[in-house]
């Protein structure tokens, strides 16, 4: 029987590490060693922000609700609040979309928020 040895398997391997550092600066690109290393690096980056990105969201979504309600004379917490108890189960997102995008509505819910406390 033939004695198999890892030659392919090791190629592919540095072809798919080189392949996913293509762009990086400067040896980064082009040695293996230092190719590997910035590749595990950027995904852990990815990883890290794929999580910042909807704390970062949500965080923005709030600062919207919030400048809308300051605007109708209520604060952030109030007015959330209000709408639990009003029992409107609008998210963050639809919230701050309201608020930009259309202002009669969003007063609409502030005053309702602010009836149902």
């Amino acid at each position: 029987m033939a004695r198999v040895k890892g030659a392919l398997a090791t190629r592919k391997r540095r072809k798919k590490v080189l392949k996913l550092a293509k762009g990086y600066w400067g040896a980064k690109s082009k040695h293996f060693k230092m190719a590997k290393e910035a590749v595990m690096k950027s995904g852990n980056y990815a990883y890290i922000g794929r999580k910042q990105k909807k704390r970062d969201f949500r965080r923005l979504w709030i600062t919207r609700i919030s400048a809308g309600c300051k605007a109708n004379g209520i604060n952030y917490s109030t007015f959330m609040n209000g709408l639990k108890k009003a029992g409107i189960t609008l998210n963050r997102k639809m919230l701050s979309e309201i608020a930009i995008a259309d202002a009669e509505a969003f007063t609409a819910l502030v005053e309702k928020a602010k009836a149902a406390l």
